[in-house]
């Protein structure tokens, strides 16, 4: 038989006694963002919404409502999904309005838990459903009579640990005639989150909601008996946080006495925000040390300015805020990849780093040296790895500092003195924790005002950093927590003892399959944006971005591709603003011509074959500062004379002058052998000549090539145009293992090299030359100079 919609239900007093209450199968819905209202409870409701006004009104004072908790309170019109499935059927005790606004004020009654069923037709603006009440389920029970003197004796005892509670509620609590009742009064009363509210009222089992509540009691009794053991401690053994607490009350009654005094309040305020900071006992007794002394010196003292600019300093620094570090190593990898192309080894190392600190949090942080020539991404990267790992970026730039304060600070009996630049950056940052980059610190440098390498010895070590000593500061500060990241062109610049103590990475130049990809996935999208162009304005053809990068770019890095990219978009951004400027114009198409009428004659063009054509000319190969390159050695041979002369120009240093001395002695021991003319060895002049004079050179690696060009130039057999080599030779003639090697492979790579003769002793560093390179060359392994020269040299002419 169905039920009768119409017949209302016969629903119990939350209450208790024997009254009933007549209750309608439709109700409507009077929506609450974070509130429960839970049977027998009176609450108070603040009703501005038209829906939720409607549905007050439809009641009526005395009249039946439902209240309903939605899961999001964002939501502004909820409909009927937006509610919990479980609410509270409320009598509406008295409705008020609220003076000047459209709202109203609701006082509701708890009655009876219900489920929410289907929505009901409506004419006006609020919610009607179809309601299912929940009826508790109340048989008696052992289990259930224990249940709910635990809860009265919990109950109780937390009215006597809270003084805001009153005295009578225990003879309340104890004769409430309903255990379903007094488990909703406790539900209702202490602070639990929405979720677990709306749990409670779903439950329709007493017992479960009395050992709810239970529980919830016992843990309010463990925070309220902390609290109180807190103040006791406070009262009895805690003078500062007793004096604080006097100094509030006494600024609080002087202020309603009108004699507030800037000064003190000025200590006061410096006082709070040195004590929020949580800082070690040794530095907060010095910091209130000083506060006192701030405090004692009369307002206009001359030393009081400088004192609180000190005591602003120790309040700003981090002294233990932190940010949380993201060690999701998926996320990590995302990041990286996402700002840089390639870097492997730089990649892998960070991501160890996170694994290593997932497993084990207390772990030191190392410090990581990038090494490489410039424009290959090395302070960016930095930036990546903060972002990568949830931290804050700092920086300081090193390149030409040449004062130790500016690492450790200056003390403060100078004027305008500071903390340095450690300091100064973590207190930018904001946490201590950052990830903290030294930017060229092989371009340190030292006078008679210190060395900053030194002082850097204490900040990147990770025994010492723990207590760093600024000057300014004179208290120990704790940089154990950050990450630092040191970078580098060069390690012949940078001490040994402070190289002892950073790991050294090192980043490569890229190929020219790796700048094709970087111009195409970073750094095109950042120049057009940056001229404000989209790819459906103006496209740059990969024929074009393949010249750019071969005949207008040389370099290790793409820095100067980024520049010439820079200059092409603008080209690109002023023909667009003149010939198509409307939007619906089609894209203007950036190809080769366009590229060469922009940027003009391209500066680098292939020139190896066309310098080798004569004997006495080889291509040798270094590795700098800036990354690899390619340098041209020219002998030329001249008889006259009564002995051999030998001459070297170029700007040689005293290792490379050896190292040809050692070529021509080889060349001359094996003359007969070689093929070379004799009037000059027993009697004329060597000249060996390394262009670009003004660039100094130095290095034993050009032995080989200055053996083969003496060869060359004496024996009439021209070099080979598209072969570079490196190489340090032994009078014996033996060829000797070099550095360098990826730089140099990849320097031979761009300056369109076929074939390089290396050390066979070198063999093992080709691991790090990307595969496309070695695909792309034929590199020679040699033992002796003899074998070089079968490569190096074309076959002699009859």
């Amino acid at each position: 038989m169905a039920e009768d919609r119409d017949e209302p239900f016969l629903l119990p007093d939350a209450e208790g006694g024997d009254e009933f209450l007549d209750v309608p199968r439709i109700l409507p819905v009077l929506p609450v963002r974070d509130a429960v209202v839970f049977p027998g409870v009176t609450a108070p409701l603040a009703v501005g919404r038209e829906g939720s006004i409607s549905a007050l009104e439809e009641a009526g004072e005395g009249g039946f409502l439902l209240i309903g908790t939605q899961r999001d309170p964002a939501t502004e019109h909820p409909e009927i999904e937006d509610l919990h499935p479980v609410g509270c059927i409320a009598r509406v005790v008295k409705v008020m309005g609220i003076r000047g606004e459209g709202g109203k004020h609701a006082v509701v009654v708890g009655v009876v838990r219900a489920r929410l069923g289907e929505a009901a037709p409506t004419e006006g603006p609020a919610l009607r459903i179809a309601i299912k009440p929940l009826i508790d389920d109340a048989s008696e029970s052992a289990e259930r009579d224990v249940a709910w003197h635990r809860v009265v004796e919990l109950a109780q005892t937390m009215i006597d640990l809270r003084d805001d509670l009153p005295e009578e509620w225990k003879v309340f609590v104890a004769n409430l005639p309903s255990p379903g009742l007094l488990s909703d009064l406790v539900a209702s009363t202490l602070p639990a989150s929405v979720e677990e509210k709306v749990a409670l009222l779903a439950e329709a089992s007493v017992t479960a909601r009395l050992e709810a509540a239970a529980a919830q009691l016992e843990r309010e009794i463990t925070i309220a008996e902390a609290q109180r053991a807190l103040s006791a401690e406070t009262d009895d053994e805690d003078p500062r946080r007793r004096e604080r607490l006097l100094r509030r009350r006494m600024r609080e009654i002087q202020a309603e006495l009108g004699e507030v005094d800037s000064a003190s309040g000025e200590v006061d305020d410096l006082r709070e925000k040195i004590e929020a900071q949580d800082m070690p006992e040794e530095a907060a007794a010095h910091a209130d040390r000083e506060l006192r002394r701030l405090a004692a010196l009369p307002q206009h003292a001359p030393d009081r300015h400088l004192l609180r600019t000190y005591l602003e300093w120790l309040a700003d620094l981090p002294w233990s805020h932190a940010t949380e570090d993201k060690l999701d190593l998926a996320e990590a990898r995302r990041v990286l990849d996402e700002d840089h192309h390639g870097l492997e080894k730089v990649k892998e190392r960070i991501l160890e780093f996170l694994a290593v600190r997932k497993l084990a949090p207390e772990a030191s942080s190392p410090i990581l040296c990038f090494v490489g020539p410039p424009g290959v991404g090395k302070t960016s990267l930095g930036r990546s790895i903060a972002r990568a790992m949830g931290r804050k970026f700092a920086r300081a730039a090193l390149g030409g500092v040449r004062d130790e304060a500016e690492i450790r600070g200056h003390r403060r009996t100078y004027v305008g003195a500071m903390p340095g630049r450690i300091l100064q950056n973590l207190r930018r940052a904001g946490t201590r924790n950052p990830v903290f980059l030294l930017d060229e610190v092989d371009k340190l440098g030292a006078d008679f005002r210190g060395d900053p390498s030194s002082a850097l010895l204490e900040v990147l070590d990770p025994e010492q950093n723990k207590t760093f000593s600024d000057h300014y500061l004179e208290i120990p500060f704790d940089l154990s927590s950050v990450l630092f990241i040191t970078t580098a062109n060069t390690l012949s610049t940078v001490p040994p003892a402070l190289l002892d103590r950073m790991e050294v990475i090192e980043l490569p130049g890229y190929t020219d399959r790796d700048k094709l990809a970087i111009a195409r996935s970073h750094l095109l999208k950042k120049q057009l944006e940056g001229h404000g162009l989209t790819e459906a304005r103006a496209q740059v053809a990969d024929d074009a971005l393949r010249l750019l990068v071969d005949e207008y770019t040389r370099e290790a890095g793409v820095r100067n591709l980024d520049r010439q990219l820079a200059t092409l978009i603008r080209k690109a951004a002023a023909r667009i603003a003149t010939d198509r400027p409307s939007e619906g114009d089609p894209p203007l198409l950036v190809d080769e011509k366009f590229l060469r009428d922009s940027l003009g004659a391209p500066p680098h063009l292939p020139e190896t074959a066309e310098r080798t054509k004569i004997p006495g000319v080889v291509v040798g190969l270094a590795a700098t500062s800036h990354g690899g390159d390619i340098l041209f050695i020219e002998a030329t041979a001249m008889p006259g004379g009564e002995s051999l002369r030998l001459r070297l120009t170029g700007q040689l240093g005293d290792v490379m002058r050896e190292s040809a001395e050692a070529a021509v002695s080889w060349v001359r021991a094996n003359a007969d052998a070689l093929g070379c003319r004799h009037e000059v060895l027993n009697g004329g002049e060597i000249h060996l000549h390394v262009p670009a004079g003004a660039v100094p050179k130095d290095g034993p690696s050009a032995g080989v090539t200055l053996a083969t060009a003496v060869v060359s130039v004496l024996s009439g057999r021209r070099a080979r145009g598209d072969v570079a080599m490196t190489g340090e030779i032994s009078l014996r003639g033996r060829v000797l293992p070099v550095g360098g090697i990826k730089d140099k492979i990849l320097a031979a790579a761009r300056a369109g090299v076929r074939t390089v003769v290396m050390p066979r002793r070198n063999e093992k560093d080709l691991v790090d030359v990307p595969e496309d390179v070695r695909d792309e060359l034929s590199i020679v392994l040699v033992d002796t100079v003899d074998e070089a020269l079968e490569v190096a040299l074309e076959p002699a002419q009859d």
